[in-house]
This record gives C-alpha cells, structure tokens and sequence, in this order.
C-alpha cells in the first residue's frame, strides 16, 4: 500500500503545474493564481517582476482556490470568485487595481459575474442550488446595488456571458429543454435589459454580437441540432432570424468562438474532434480534423479582443496531459505553443470502436491500453460511464490514467445515449421514457470489448459519478455477473423517492430529464423499473466502493446510506460480496475526488495487478 501511494504521488506531483494553474490574458497582463494568491505580470516582463493583487489568507480563506478572475474593461478593476472544496457556493473578491491594489467588497454566494463598465458589476446568487435573480452593482464614491432580473419558473437558472465583442452582456435563463435570452448594452448599463425571444418549449438558444448583429446558437427549426443564425439588434424575434450554418446530424457542439470577420465552431463527430472556421462575410466553412489523440478541448478562459485572428485553446485525452495549439484564422494552420519537456504517453494505444446496443444503435467507445500488451484477455478492464443530461463522458486528463496503463489497465469509455457525445438527439434518446436505452448501450459495450478479447468479467470494474450512478446502480441490478467492482463517487441512486419530494432544490429543474412521477403514472411506473434502490434484490452483487460527501446538496448522504443499508439487508452472500462507504466529511459534490482513497480500495477489492 505505501509503494502504492508514493506511485501515485509521483504522478500527481508530475503534472500538479499543468493541472492546477488558472491563467488569463487581458491587455497586456497576465494575471495568474500561484501558492494562494493572483498575481499580475506585465507582458515581457520578467517573472521577478509579478505584483501581488491578492493573498487569500489575508482573507482568513483556508483550503480555498480561484474559480474564475473577470477584469473590468479599462483594468480599474478585478473580480475574482473564491471557492472552498466544502460547499458550492463561492464569495466574490473585488480588488481597486492600481499603484495599490485593495480589497473594495465582497459579494457572497456569487455564480457569475461579468462588468459591463469600469466599476459597474452583474452578478447573479445561488440559494439552494439556483440562481434566479441578477443583480447591478456600481463601485467607486456611490456604491449602489439593484435588482435588475428574476426569474419565476423553478426550472429555470440563470447565469451572465459577456459578448466576444464586449459590446453586450446577455442574461441567459435555460431550463433542461428550453432558453430565454435578455440584453443589456454595456455602453448603457443602466437602462432595462431587452428581451431576444421569448421562451418556446424545446427551443434552446445562445446569442453573440458582432458588427451590430445578433448570432444566435439555437436548435430552432429541424432537423433539431444546433445551427448558427443570425438577425439586426433592430430585429430580434425568432421570425427575423437567418440561417448561416447547420451542425450535420450526430455531431455534438462543443464550444464556439466569434472572432471579426468569423467563427470558429469546436466540434466532435464521429467521436473524432473538429474545427470548423465559418466565414461571417460569405458563409463558406473551413474544416480541420484536430490531433486524433485529442479527447476533450477547453477555450483560453478569456480570449483576447474579437479582432484577434489567433485561437487559443488546449487539448487533451483520459492519458494526454493539457496541450496548448494556436490556430490562425488567416493561414488555416494549427501550431503547438509549447513543446512538451518529454514526450506524451508513447506505449499507450487509443482505439475508438462502436458496439451494436439492442435495439441496433450503434454505441461509441474509445479505449487505452499498453502498446504490444500481451494476452488483453487477462488484463484488468475499467469501464467509464456517465449518460445523462446531455454532458459528454470526461475524457480530461487525470494523472492516475497514466498510471493504470503503466500496470497493464485496459481504460474504456462508453459513450452512452443520455449523453451529448452525438449531438442533441443522442441526449433524446436517453432521458425520459428512454432512460433504459442508456443501460442497454452500456450492456453491449462490455460485452462487445469482452468477445474482442479485452478482459474478462472477472477483471472488469465499473467506475462513474452523481447522475452516472443511476445505470451503474441498474446494472448491478440486471447483470451483476458483467462486472466484478464498482467504484461509485456521489452517486444518485433513489431516483424515485428523489424526483417524487418536489421540497428538495433541484427536483423541478430535473423534471425533463426523469419525468414527472409525482402526476404521471406511466413515468412512476418507469422510474421505478430502473431505480437502482427499488430493484435490489438477493443474490450475487459486484464489490462496491461509494464515496460520499457530508455536505452534498445534489445528492445527499441520507440517501446513499439508505442504499447501502438495503444492499446489505438482501444480499445473498456476504462472503461473496463487499460493499465500502468512504464519507468525505465537509466536502460538497463538486469536490475533487479522493483518488488515493478511490484506487487504494479499488485494488483491494480487485486483485487483479
């Protein structure tokens, strides 16, 4: 076990840098968090030459990290979100710059904020898991705070962006299905926010701006994946919207980018990563495959000026460490800002397979393993699943990946439908009255890997988080024997008994992903049928590892506690069978995870090195 724990050490500490650091570019600073505090560098200056803008212990803020740093248009000012691993709610800092920087207020249960003037701040709280009202703040001689927006509707949450251009900051209201969009002009901050278009129930929509023109991302119209339209600031109804460019079907959005005179559209299709560059002046579109090793891409945190004609962004996979590419709109080339000290992994192999689920559908997976291993039937499989709310699989890089390939892990993850790695109608085909689709992809993606030779049930674990834990829960249920463990973190396992006590504070948001058991008996009738609570049974279980959080709001410790106590009660034979709760106390479910405690208990259960 200690040989264990220093390996895994040594892989953390390898990468600490390249995981932890929190860096944005405004004018011609960097600004960074190090050791606790943000500092800001001059562009060309010397790292010797770095000025302190803030200590967090000065603020007696212990075990806390920066979450997101916004500078006010003309560097007067700083807001800074600081986070504890405790709770999900974060305090925002706002520091006077200057010869002296200091602290001017603190903001508490801040989401997002954005400044659409020097000292004027919008800012959305979070009570109970949501956000429903913006707020206006100014700073300086008057200080004066308002309430500018809220919304009504519980299925609703609502958080800030400010435009590429910085010409508008938008208030964006998204239920699971549906969006409403309002405006407010940063050259006149003051005045009443403006609304885009009302709210249609299945219609989802996000605006940029740009040379007095609204851009709206929407799924509006069929077929019913996201395209790009757009229409005048005079002219904002959905009827006065155009369209410019249509995602093709199966291909999930990942992010978008307006720059001057285009816009670039990160893209996965076919489980494969894409580019797209979108002339704004002639439609025409310009497609570049990324790196085929790339498995997931973050945007810088905040871009420069939309008149820029570089993109920075970084890419990385499950064994990758983050990479930084450039990409340059004029030329259409890609280049890498930095060269890696050593070489990324040079023994592991990446397959992406399709597995043929039940009723025909075919299932993306993607799969690492040691180059030129021998005998994979007899190596240890670790499968990872997420399928819900439309999020794709994470596929970022974490340090123990690389460790695992190291001791001969085979590494699989199961794209399943419920998930968004096949654009909007694979989340469709997920939720709802179609939840089980997700549990049938994920049978035939182990059974699919198991019949090309890699593992074994026997030497098969099972690993995911939160809503992830819903069909690992029903496969335990249906067909234990495909497994041999199952780590589980935070995981959402009495759906039923949740999604029927309308008190607790995401229930009514969650009612368009599980339905509503409460009123409709055709959907109790189907929660009830995959509720991996409701279905335990006795006989033979997998070895089971749960982490839970003493501070949980989304998935609350009273209810893992409840599964673990009925698995126990019914399990047939508890020789065969050992289940392992591991309480984080005063942590939250965003909290990172405990991944000593996770791969120390997981080969205890799982001899299998």
């Amino acid at each position: 076990m200690e040989r264990f724990k220093k390996k895994i050490e040594a892989f953390y500490d390898k990468y600490l840098l390249t995981l932890d650091s929190l860096e944005i570019r405004f004018g011609d600073f960097i600004y960074y968090e190090e050791d606790g505090c943000i500092l800001r560098l001059k562009l060309g200056d010397g790292i010797n030459n770095c000025e302190v803008l803030l200590r967090l212990e000065e603020l007696s803020l212990y075990n806390a990290f920066v979450e997101r740093i916004r500078i006010s248009p003309g560097e007067e000012y700083m807001a800074a979100s600081i986070k504890t691993s405790d709770s999900e709610e974060s305090t925002c800092v706002i520091v006077k710059l200057g010869k002296y920087p200091k602290v001017e207020d603190f903001i508490p249960n801040v989401f997002s904020f954005e400044w659409a003037q020097n000292g004027i701040l919008l800012y959305t709280c979070q009570k109970n898991l949501r956000c429903c009202d913006v707020f206006r703040t100014s700073f300086g001689n008057k200080k004066h705070t308002e309430r500018i927006y809220t919304e009504q509707d519980p299925r609703f949450f609502v958080d800030l962006h400010c435009t590429r251009d910085k010409s508008f900051l938008t208030i964006n209201s998204n239920s699971k299905t549906t969006s409403e969009v309002w405006l407010v002009d940063c050259h006149q901050p003051w005045n009443p926010p403006v609304l885009v278009q009302k709210r249609n129930p299945g219609v989802m929509y996000h605006i940029e701006h740009r040379n007095s023109e609204l851009y709206i991302l929407t799924n509006y119209g069929e077929p019913a994946e996201y395209k790009l339209m757009k229409t005048s600031v005079n002219s904002l109804t959905m009827k006065n919207w155009r369209l410019i460019y249509a995602l093709k079907r199966k291909t999930k959005l990942i992010d978008m980018v307006m720059f001057k005179d285009h816009c670039v559209m990160f893209l996965k299709y076919c489980n494969q990563l894409y580019l797209n560059t979108i002339s704004l002046n002639d439609h025409s579109v310009q497609s570049l495959k990324l790196p085929a090793w790339a498995c997931a891409c973050q945007l810088d945190p905040q871009p420069q000026d939309s008149g820029s004609d570089a993109c920075s962004f970084q890419l990385s996979s499950p064994v990758h460490p983050p990479r930084h590419f450039l990409y340059m709109l004029g030329k259409g080339s890609l280049y890498e800002q930095a060269e890696q000290e050593e070489p990324v992994v040079t023994d592991c192999h990446m397959a992406r397979l399709e597995a043929k689920s039940k009723d025909g559908t075919l299932v993306p997976v993607t799969i690492f393993y040691k180059r030129n291993s021998e005998i994979l039937q007899k190596k240890p499989l670790l499968i990872h699943v997420y399928g819900a709310y439309g999020i794709d699989l994470n596929m970022n890089f974490k340090a123990e990946n690389q460790m695992l390939i190291e001791d001969g892990w085979i590494l699989a993850y199961c794209h399943v439908r419920g998930g968004g790695e096949l654009g909007l109608n694979w989340h469709a085909g997920g939720c709802l009255n179609n939840k089980l689709n997700g549990l049938a992809d994920l049978e035939a993606c182990i059974k699919f890997l198991h019949n090309l030779g890699f593992s074994k049930p026997a030497s098969t674990a099972l690993t995911t988080y939160s809503a992830g834990g819903i069909l690992a829960g029903a496969l335990c249920n249906t067909n234990p024997r495909l497994i041999r463990a199952v780590a589980l973190q935070a995981p959402f396992l009495d759906i039923l008994t949740t999604m029927l006590d309308m008190q607790l504070p995401l229930t009514r948001e969650e009612l368009e992903e599980w339905g509503d058991p409460s009123s409709d008996d055709k959907y109790m009738d189907y929660i009830k049928s995959y509720c991996p609570y409701q279905n335990i049974r006795p006989q033979t279980y997998p070895s089971i590892i749960i982490t839970a959080y003493e501070n949980d709001q989304r998935v609350p410790l009273k209810g893992i506690l409840k599964y673990t106590q009925r698995l126990r009660k019914v399990i047939m034979d508890q020789r065969h069978n050992r289940d392992h709760v591991c309480l984080q106390p005063n942590s939250n479910h965003a909290a990172p995870s405990n991944t000593f405690n996770y791969i120390m208990v997981f080969n205890i259960c799982v001899p299998m090195i």
